[in-house]
């Protein structure tokens, strides 16, 4: 069979695809682009002048745990600043888009039985694969070109090398999800193995950035997200990374087509372990189930929190010498972080930070009652002796009650490393733990809201990601750009008390608390009057 006849049906799959994306893959590219404008429309307000960015760029050279976290800075302009803050994580969120957009739209549509039935038709063995590169590096592809539009005004030529890096990572990630689509025998696996290979590729890019002057930088070498840094958007770009870039690319999606033909539909290439032949008691109701079904997400989330927690902690020192001398920045600080002390402030900023991204984990697993419902799934769950309320019960424990084990890890990590900076770990451990208990009100909001939508209205259950980004969106660049109080009170966020520094009051905890039973209340309502499905 020629390569035509396998590949025979994509147009058709990748106008599936798009329409399936319609709203996911443009809230991704939006975010991402508005992230990256953002950022150095922020910088352009807290550093007017050059001598200020200057001074920032050379403490940010001299400070290994900064490095570790955001890189190098190469270029102390304000489109080279802005390439060094998002330029590691920027390209990670991108990798991470179209990781999820291939998994989405190869593996996962096997599993769900849909690719059987159009492999059936006039589509060939190929198409599939096609269809979901197509998407990931297009959407890749026009978030490049936002960013370079969005960042022509602080150079062209650096812009375009921006746009490049973002795309590129987002482009060898698309191959490495390819790969692991052909490997992986469930989407849950997939998505593991490619999320493993970026989270190592983090590791690797800070490993080699922490480095001291003549250390073994070689780590951030072999990581595409050290490309990404490393291609010098800004200052003495090395275009020849792009050709890496697309190297990587085209050998992983070769690799990935080489597999399909070695592999039956709806399997793997690595054998899956067999399960027991009986259920154990874990698995006996919904709770159980619900449990299984959503353990490995609640524990790498965990993971990953505290790592976080740990990170912020150990460079809170260090952040707060460098901005003491810059007034904007240490202004924006005290707003996010509600006192004049500047490592409070940081701290109280971080754990913020912590109690949005915890949202994400929330809406996440709200979502997953959304998730068996579309698949079919809950529909057997619930032909048993299993009420709707409960078997939603299940899945909505584990977004109010795993907020709180990943604020209390992250939390309590923060708290342990910077009181090992400061020779207090016993006393930072617990003031830092129960402040970041604080922002649970604000995460069980959200979630109940997520719940609303799921119950209300089903088919845009999806929208509670709107949410989460709205969240994000105000709590990161509201109090840099000087947004008005009604745009922060958006935010629910922005009613909790700045701890760990400012004083607990009950009232706003309260409110929200009881704002968050209402909705849930109201979604659990909605879910048992309508249909299933």
């Amino acid at each position: 069979m020629s390569a035509r006849d396998r590949l025979a049906g994509t147009g058709t799959l990748l106008r599936l695809a798009l329409r399936r994306d319609r709203i996911m893959a443009p809230a991704w590219v939006f975010f991402l682009a508005v992230a990256v404008t953002g950022t150095a429309a922020s910088f352009s307000a807290l550093y007017s002048s050059a001598a200020q960015r200057a001074e920032l760029a050379a403490g940010m050279a001299t400070n290994s745990s900064l490095r570790a976290f955001y890189g190098p800075v190469y270029d102390s302009g304000i489109g080279g600043l802005t390439a060094w803050r998002m330029g590691s994580f920027g390209a990670a969120l991108t990798g991470l888009m179209a990781l999820l957009l291939v998994v989405r739209h190869t593996r996962e549509e096997e599993e769900a039985g849909r690719l059987e039935l159009v492999g059936a038709g006039a589509v060939g063995r190929y198409a599939p694969l096609a269809a979901g590169l197509i998407t990931a590096c297009g959407a890749s592809g026009v978030l490049a070109l936002l960013i370079t539009a969005g960042m022509a005004a602080y150079g062209l030529t650096g812009a375009v090398a921006l746009g490049l890096a973002f795309g590129g990572a987002g482009c060898v990630f698309a191959g490495v999800a390819a790969v692991a689509a052909q490997l992986a025998g469930t989407a849950r696996a997939a998505r593991g193995i490619a999320g493993a290979v970026l989270g190592l590729s983090f590791l690797l890019r800070a490993a080699g950035d922490a480095a001291a002057p003549g250390g073994a930088r070689w780590p951030a070498w072999i990581s595409p997200l050290g490309w990404s840094e490393r291609l010098r958007p800004y200052a003495d770009t090395r275009w020849w990374l792009v050709a890496a870039f697309a190297v990587a690319c085209a050998a992983l999606v070769a690799v990935a087509y080489a597999l399909v033909d070695r592999r039956d539909l709806g399997a793997g290439l690595l054998a899956v372990r067999r399960g027991p032949r009986t259920a154990g008691r874990t698995l006996a109701g919904s709770y159980g189930l619900a449990w299984r079904l959503q353990r490995g997400s609640l524990v790498g989330w965990t993971a990953a929190m505290a790592v976080s927690g740990a990170a912020f902690g150990g460079m809170t020192n260090g952040v707060a010498d460098l901005f003491r001398g810059n007034p904007q920045i240490a202004r924006a600080l005290q707003d996010m972080g509600g006192t004049r002390a500047l490592a409070d402030a940081f701290l109280a900023a971080m754990i913020g930070m912590l109690g949005m991204v915890t949202a994400i984990q929330a809406v996440q697993a709200v979502l997953r009652l959304r998730a068996e419902e579309t698949a079919g799934r809950a529909e057997t769950v619930l032909a048993t002796a299993v009420g709707r309320s409960r078997w939603a019960a299940g899945h909505l424990l584990i977004a109010f009650a795993g907020p709180a084990v990943l604020l209390l890890a992250g939390g309590a990590a923060m708290g342990l490393a910077y009181g090992a900076s400061i020779g207090d770990p016993g006393g930072q451990l617990p003031r830092l733990a129960g402040a970041a208990l604080v922002q649970l009100p604000a995460v069980w909001l959200l979630a109940a809201l997520a719940t609303l939508l799921c119950g209300a209205v089903p088919r845009l259950a999806t929208a509670g990601w709107g949410l989460v980004s709205l969240t994000l969106a105000i709590g990161v660049y509201g109090p840099v750009l000087r947004l008005g109080h009604w745009v922060l009170d958006l935010s629910a966020f922005t009613h909790l008390p700045k701890v760990p520094s400012a004083a607990v009051t009950l009232t706003p905890l309260v409110w929200l608390t009881a704002l968050a039973a209402a909705a849930l209340a109201a979604g659990l309502a909605a879910l048992r009057r309508r249909d299933v499905g």
